[in-house]
């Protein structure tokens, strides 16, 4: 469980890695704020575990942004971050452009939206890298408590991991089979390591990052955390439905970039879905495409600002 990791003695390993957390959000005014008094009261003002907070606000049509600024993150537009290169919608767009905004050694990803957040949850994902160099990526694990009305069920809020994830992982890098949850919006790593990464957008971005790891880097840079239990938002079927097929398209293209397989005809982008209207059902056509963003050591705008020797 998280509680294995202390706090204090994980100051004191810190020494001089500078460590950044990052939020990606998306209208998420209501869970933001509290998960930003968190991590700044007890991981930067207690103790100096966190240097660095970061909110990076993806287009949101809500206060996220207010509210996070006023909790006391600092808040980066997605759309302002590298400009010349325009802004691609999704989470992974936040993801990488978060390197170019931030300075940590040490990097730091935490979902915007959870509910009855505990700060545990950054100690604990930075647990493994400040204690043993030897690592350069962790993942976290959780139970994911499933909302039916008033009624909140214990477990299956993992639909996309354990229906289209899982599977998939088990097939094609079945050295992944033991990580508990592949799709986790919760990870830290070496900045080192995540510069030297693709970013693929929207929600394919954790899986392809999972492989992309585990393929350049070997399992034994990897390292899995218990977070107990994660309570988050839980989406409908119908954007379920949208998050599965950009993770199976994601997974297509890492097939693709690791030569594990050969396409003759480039997958499809567009998912028809059916919604009841009356006496019918009317057709309802999402864009779930996936695009890829470069490495961010090949930015000339990231390289002006860091320099550093890959790993």
């Amino acid at each position: 469980m998280s509680d294995q990791w202390c706090r204090k003695r994980l100051v004191e390993a810190k020494g001089r890695t500078r460590v950044s957390v990052v939020l990606p959000a998306r209208n998420e005014a209501p869970t933001v704020g509290a998960i930003v008094t968190a991590l700044r009261r007890e991981l930067m003002e207690d103790l100096p575990l966190i240097d660095e907070l970061v909110v990076i606000d993806s287009q949101s049509t809500d206060a996220t942004a207010e509210v996070a600024a006023r909790a006391g993150a600092r808040v980066v537009s997605q759309g302002d971050a590298l400009p010349r290169m325009g802004d691609v919608p999704g989470k992974g767009e936040a993801l990488w452009k978060s390197l170019l905004v931030t300075d940590g050694d040490i990097v730091a990803f935490i979902d915007a939206d959870l509910r009855r957040f505990d700060a545990q949850f950054a100690v604990a994902l930075l647990g493994p890298l400040l204690s043993n160099r030897d690592v350069g990526f962790v993942k976290a694990f959780y139970d994911r408590p499933l909302a039916a009305g008033t009624t909140l069920m214990p477990a299956g809020g993992g639909r996309v991991t354990e229906l289209v994830a899982r599977p998939l992982l088990n097939e094609h890098w079945p050295v992944l089979a033991g990580i508990i949850q592949p799709l986790a919006g919760e990870y830290a790593a070496r900045r080192q390591l995540l510069e030297q990464l693709p970013f693929v957008s929207g929600y394919g971005v954790e899986i392809a990052m999972l492989i992309d790891v585990v393929e350049r880097w070997g399992l034994a840079a990897m390292a899995q955390v218990d977070l107990g239990c994660r309570e988050h938002r839980n989406s409908d079927d119908a954007a379920l439905g949208q998050m599965a097929a950009q993770v199976q398209l994601a997974v297509l293209s890492r097939l693709r970039s690791h030569d594990k397989a050969v396409f003759t005809s480039k997958p499809g982008d567009m998912l028809t879905q059916f919604e009841r209207q009356g006496e019918t059902f009317v057709p309802r056509t999402t864009y779930v495409g996936v695009t890829e963003r470069p490495p961010m050591a090949q930015i000339a705008e990231y390289r002006r600002r860091v320099t550093r020797e890959p790993v």
